[in-house]
C-alpha cells in the first residue's frame, strides 16, 4: 500500500486537475470575433457578444429574419457546455416586444480539426436569458442561423440582444 502511494503521489494533482475540469463549474467563454450576415445601422454583429443586453445585433433587411446568422470566433479552442441567449431587443419586457424574436435557431459548433456539431434550439417569446446545453470539444467558431421568428412584421426587425458561452479553455 504505501509502495502504492509513494509511486501515485506524482500523478495526483494530474487527476484532481481531470476531475475539477469534468465536473466543475463552466466558465465565460466569451468569442474573440464576430460577424453576422448583414446588420441594421448601428446594431452590429458585436452588440450581441458584448456582455450588455441593453443594445442588440439587428440584421439589415425588415421582415422575416430567416436565415439571417450570427458567427463568432475563440482566440483558442474551447470545450463549450452551455449557451444562454437572451432575444429581442433588451432583457426588460417593455422594450423586448418592439422588434421580431428569433423563434428557433441552428446552433454550429465548428472544431480546430474541422469537425462541426449542430442543435437546433427552441426559445420561449419571453424577455430575458435562455439558457440551452450545448456542447462542442474544441470548438473555434459558432455560427447561430434563425428558422423561425416570433412577432416579423412591416417595419420590424429581427434582434438579439446578447448570446453568451460557457465551457472550458482547452
Amino acid at each position: 500500500m504505501a509502495a502504492l502511494v509513494w509511486f501515485g503521489l506524482p500523478h495526483l494533482s494530474g487527476l484532481l486537475g481531470f476531475a475539477k475540469k469534468e465536473t466543475g463549474s463552466p466558465e465565460s467563454v466569451p468569442p474573440s470575433a464576430f460577424r453576422s450576415s448583414s446588420r441594421a445601422p448601428g446594431h452590429p454583429a458585436g452588440a450581441a457578444f458584448d456582455g450588455f443586453n441593453n443594445r442588440y445585433w439587428a440584421p439589415k433587411n425588415v421582415g422575416a429574419g430567416v436565415g439571417e446568422y450570427l458567427e463568432c470566433d475563440f482566440d483558442q479552442p474551447v470545450r463549450v457546455m452551455k449557451m444562454i441567449v437572451f432575444p429581442g431587443t433588451s432583457a426588460k419586457a417593455d422594450e423586448f416586444l418592439t422588434q421580431a424574436r428569433p423563434e428557433k435557431i441552428t446552433v454550429v459548433l465548428t472544431s480546430a480539426d474541422g469537425r462541426k456539431v449542430s442543435k437546433r434550439i427552441r426559445l420561449k417569446d419571453q424577455a430575458g436569458p435562455q439558457t440551452f446545453d450545448v456542447v462542442g470539444a474544441e470548438t473555434v467558431r459558432a455560427r447561430l442561423t434563425t428558422d423561425e421568428v416570433y412577432g416579423a412584421g412591416n417595419g420590424r426587425r429581427l434582434a438579439i440582444a446578447e448570446i453568451e458561452f460557457f465551457g472550458r479553455r482547452s
